[in-house]
């Protein structure tokens, strides 16, 4: 599989993954698979239709498979929104082994670029008007649930439900385009809920999760899980500088809020993640595997021109 773009709380998020030529394949290029994220859907002209076209331009004779998650486009579109993110996970490998055949299952991942992703959740929703505001710390609060962590009689799918009705509530008084709804009540809840990573409450969050804590080896450690990452060559991270969606924009390069408060943030290279080389990052780093890079603007917001200097030479190795 070579590229995988996923997203949370804006149109897109990209990661993308490069891997090794599938077998039997006519030429020497990676296959390519995007993956849209919240918002879009798998054929947009004006995004992962843009992306593309732009790949398959630029990389001549390369396979780009972009996936819909659904039967359709609006199931595609709505699922970015409402379906767990462990299901997404599962139907996306079974779109590309039926877009790719049994091979597919065969070929080895390279490289992973991840461009404005989310990797150790987010403490925030999009646009809020900066950490010089209250507004912010009161919809954070607003936003936990009234859980104890360890001996609480609430499992964890009541934790998440609960915080994605909240999610969703506050959701729908900050974008009102998403409301759908007429201003009614709603059952339907967000499954950004799913990367909530709330400091103040870290044992809550580790006890509950059910995505994020479990894929960063916040609970325990799964060898297969960090073998897996670490046959990469490269795992490439871009932050948008100017970012607005995406609080803290730290999490970008997999740093995030320091534990036990909402103001300083710590590095990856300073979070226990690392120290104790859970997903073994450390070993990659020293290895010259993990790539930052930086973007100006805000969430996503780059040219045709800086995706074509800084991403493609990935493809092309």
């Amino acid at each position: 599989m070579a590229v995988l773009f996923l997203s949370f709380l804006s149109a897109v998020s990209l990661l993308l993954v490069q891997g090794s030529p599938i077998n039997k394949s006519n030429n020497d290029t990676t296959p390519v698979v995007i993956w849209h994220g919240m918002g879009d859907s798998c054929c947009n002209p004006l995004s992962m239709g843009s992306i593309k076209k732009l790949m398959e331009q630029e990389i001549p004779g390369v396979y780009v498979h972009s996936l819909m998650i659904g039967k359709n486009i609006l199931d595609d579109t709505e699922n970015g929104f409402f379906m767990e993110v462990n299901e997404q996970v599962s139907m996306a490998w079974g779109a590309v082994s039926e877009s790719r055949g049994p091979a597919v299952s065969k070929s080895s991942m390279k490289n992973l670029i991840s461009v404005g992703g989310q990797h150790q959740g987010v403490y925030g929703l999009p646009k809020c008007p900066g950490e010089q505001s209250k507004i912010c710390d009161y919809i954070r609060e607003a936003l936990t649930p009234e859980l104890t962590p360890t001996g609480s009689k609430n499992s964890k799918t009541s934790y998440i439900l609960h915080l994605k009705l909240r999610l969703t509530v506050h959701y729908r008084l900050l974008f009102s385009k998403y409301d759908t709804c007429g201003g009614e009540s709603t059952t339907i809840f967000l499954v950004q809920a799913e990367y909530w990573h709330d400091p103040l409450n870290e044992e809550l969050y580790r006890e509950h999760s059910l995505f994020l804590a479990d894929i960063n080896q916040e609970r325990g450690v799964n060898e297969t899980y960090k073998k897996n990452l670490q046959k990469l060559e490269k795992f490439v991270m871009v932050k948008f500088l100017q970012d607005s969606v995406v609080d803290p924009v730290d999490t970008e390069w997999f740093g995030f809020l320091k534990a036990g408060q909402a103001k300083e943030t710590e590095t990856l290279q300073e979070s226990v993640i690392y120290t104790e080389d859970r997903l073994g990052l450390a070993a990659m780093d020293k290895a010259g595997k993990l790539v930052f890079l930086k973007s100006e603007g805000d969430h996503l917001q780059f040219t045709r021109e800086w995706f074509t200097e800084n991403l493609l030479p990935f493809f092309k190795s």
